[in-house]
């Protein structure tokens, strides 16, 4: 073989870029096409542009439950896979036209398990019905798929647990990197200045989802003292119901409170890093997590990290050393009583988060680098092919 072709397939792409496994296949895809003999197509949802290969949702499913309209998608991206050596799709809405491009061309089809539909109930409320569509187009993809990436080894055992019918050997662990060149130290007082942020202060970033545990920290938030600030660089929520609760807990805590900040449209990136290296503390309480990009970015600007302990967090939070880990064991009061301990402590003490801080960068250029994601992506895509 000449030159190895792969298509990938997402549902984002720039500038649809609105999560963690949106950023993933970006970084890993420039990353692949640095390497030699290797050829990447991308196949993604939102239309026709320049930089891909766009879909758009098939007129007559314009009207659909969401997860139709996505299924309908990757049918028309199926059609345009026949010409790559392997598929690799990332996330459920892509998973159908890798699978379906599979069987219709014979090639492998790999999966990025970024997160799992079982694990995810609260989907329900955003997908209605097709929650059940969703759940049902990953594990057949999954099941069926030459080789799954799990993003950290808490995410492989999930997808263990979630489908025994998988053959554990073909699931292997490649965790998520960062570019540590553009997520790094950008000290810009402007920015903070430019959004009224001033004194001590901590900051969120992330999707307004369940899965993000916002609702949680803003509870805690209440019992953290009042010379702390927050920064929340939070928008799209995935439905009504967490939006609006969401935004009733911030209007509660801004009504006592001049120092919390909603940050609600995506940050330019300059912006995102000042914030970031701005910040003394980058707080993350989801209550599911595969990995987490947004530690290794908070770590990247030598940010200290406040993470739950869940899924692939552990592997990417160096507990009492870049940062620090509290439980989330289902029990919500407990979970927001530790996170205002862990917030009130840590936020009274500048030299330690700054020397967590610095010790995040270090580990994320060490063992978080794109350049390896890529290298040991290639090798699997060759075993699946030989």
């Amino acid at each position: 073989m000449s030159e190895l072709k792969v298509g990938i397939v997402t549902k984002e792409w720039p500038p649809a870029i609105y999560g963690g496994a949106g950023v993933h296949v970006l970084q890993l895809t420039q990353a692949l096409r640095t390497i030699k003999d290797v050829h990447v197509d991308v196949h993604c949802f939102g239309g026709k542009r320049d930089d891909a290969f766009g879909y758009s949702t098939p007129a007559e499913f314009s009207t659909a439950n969401p997860a139709v309209q996505a299924i309908a998608t990757d049918l028309e991206i199926a059609t345009h896979l026949s010409n790559v050596d392997l598929v690799h799709s990332h996330t459920w809405y892509a998973n159908m036209a890798g699978h379906i491009a599979s069987l219709q061309y014979s090639i492998p089809h790999i999966v990025s398990a970024h997160s799992l539909e079982p694990l995810r109930p609260w989907k329900a409320e955003q997908l209605g019905g097709g929650y059940a569509i969703s759940s049902w187009a990953e594990k057949t993809a999954y099941e069926a798929a030459s080789a799954i990436i799990a993003v950290s080894n808490g995410m492989r055992a999930d997808v263990l647990k979630a489908y025994p019918a998988i053959d554990p050997k073909k699931v292997v662990t490649i965790r998520n990197g960062v570019d540590a060149t553009k997520f790094a130290p950008n000290d810009d007082p402007s920015v903070l200045k430019k959004y009224g942020v001033s004194g001590p202060f901590a900051i969120f970033v992330g999707r307004i989802t369940r899965q993000k545990g916002l609702a949680h920290l803003l509870r805690a938030w209440k019992n953290v003292p009042s010379e702390f600030g927050l920064v929340l660089a939070a928008g799209s929520p995935d439905e009504e119901g967490i939006g609006k609760e969401v935004a009733d807990l911030i209007t509660e805590l801004q009504k006592s409170r001049g120092n919390v900040w909603w940050i609600k449209d995506m940050l330019p990136h300059a912006e995102l890093t000042a914030m970031l290296t701005g910040a003394d503390l980058f707080v993350c309480p989801s209550v599911y997590e595969p990995l987490g990009i947004v530690n290794l970015e908070a770590m990247g600007c030598e940010t200290a990290v406040l993470g739950s302990r869940v899924g692939g967090i552990p592997e990417v939070v160096a507990d009492k050393e870049t940062g620090e880990l509290v439980d989330y064991t289902g029990d919500a009061a407990l979970f927001e009583s530790a996170l205002t301990e862990s917030i009130t402590r840590l936020m009274s003490q500048p030299e330690l988060l700054k020397e967590y801080g610095i010790a995040g960068r270090v580990r994320i250029m060490r063992e978080f680098g794109w350049d390896a994601v890529a290298t040991a992506t290639i090798e699997l895509y060759k075993r699946v092919i030989a």
